[in-house]
């Protein structure tokens, strides 16, 4: 672990300096095509650094170091490129900028309006620390339980490691800024449709990143071909198009195994869902129906779970990738109990 460490401090001194690049160089070119320009030997040298990681990498240190630096980092940098985006306007000095630029976060515009109050201990988030543990210390009998509780496991694994993670990342964040941090996630088990799920719970960050950055110019130019009632249908299509491609890098840069596109088609199946989802809820709308909640919300989770057995993790099992992780877990509690003697 103590090489793993050292290759890891290494990527970011790399990452980092880059950033300092584009905080002292790019941002004094006028936006547009000409700083756009200076960004893209960056952009080159983030999607080769998750490549100095070998597959063998700690994967609870590879995954969120590919997902920073490999798509956060360098859709919000195109942003910048135009003035976009959570680094413009350029933040205050070179820490913030490296902050927002590199990890999953977002200002409130409301924290800044006021003074920030003490921090509070959050029941919940204890409880899903709990809840997480209690996941992991099951997959000791994982032999002996269900295929469908096993796949409700990994469901529920997802979502709590990813919040745990990202909630772990945004706390130096809000230290060092001083006020509050935009949640990463809207309690997605609640999501009473895809397109509450999509676009208003999961991994809000990337939702951000991707409706600026594809959505909405895809949108102006389809709505000028098909108007205003059927415009956003491409565009809703391309960004879950978009958010696949990035999976499938993301899962080249963790197995080192060449794509099986089913990720993709995940996500282009629950673009076209998606997209259907809205048409009919306006005519059902227009007529007055609508699902109760206690309907539509099982009927979500069901298909985000039925499909996500289907195409998105079947990759990641055929790799090992589950079975690393579980073992990294024991891995990691053995390395801090070396460090306390």
């Amino acid at each position: 672990m103590d090489d793993e460490i050292q290759n890891f401090l290494k990527l970011w001194i790399k990452a980092i300096s880059c950033l300092c690049c584009c905080y002292f160089v790019s941002s004094r070119i006028p936006k547009g095509f000409l700083r756009l320009l200076s960004l893209l030997p960056i952009f080159f040298i983030f999607l080769l650094l998750p490549l100095t990681l070998t597959p063998h990498s700690l994967l609870h240190i590879a995954g969120p170091t590919i997902f920073f630096l490999a798509w956060l980092c360098p859709f919000k940098l195109l942003l910048f490129s135009f003035d976009e985006g959570p680094l413009s306007p350029l933040p205050p000095n070179i820490l913030h900028f490296i902050l927002i630029a590199s990890l999953p976060i977002k200002i409130d515009p409301q924290g800044l309006k006021k003074n920030p109050e003490k921090q509070r201990f959050k029941p919940v988030l204890f409880i899903k620390v709990l809840l997480l543990a209690a996941i992991v210390s099951a997959y000791d009998y994982r032999d002996n339980l269900h295929p469908h509780l096993i796949l409700f496991l990994y469901c529920c694994h997802m979502y709590l490691g990813l919040e745990l993670m990202l909630s772990l990342f945004a706390a130096p964040a809000r230290a060092v800024f001083g006020f509050q941090i935009e949640p990463q996630f809207n309690e997605p088990y609640l999501s009473t449709s895809l397109q509450d799920f999509w676009g208003r719970r999961w991994n809000l960050m990337v939702t951000s990143i991707l409706r600026p950055t594809v959505y909405d110019p895809i949108r102006r130019i389809s709505t000028l071909a098909l108007g205003l009632h059927y415009g956003p249908m491409p565009a809703v299509l391309a960004t879950f198009i978009v958010s696949g491609m990035m999976h499938e890098l993301m899962y080249y840069y963790l197995t080192r195994v060449p794509p099986t596109w089913e990720v993709t088609w995940f996500f282009v199946l629950h673009g076209v869902c998606t997209a259907a989802e809205v048409e009919v809820k306006k005519v059902a709308g227009r007529r007055g129906w609508r699902l109760p909640r206690v309907v539509s919300g099982p009927l979500t989770v069901a298909f985000l779970a039925v499909t996500g057995e289907w195409l998105f993790f079947p990759q990641l099992k055929r790799n090992s990738v589950d079975g690393k992780i579980i073992e990294e877990y024991s891995m990691m509690v053995d390395f801090v109990k070396s460090r306390l003697r």
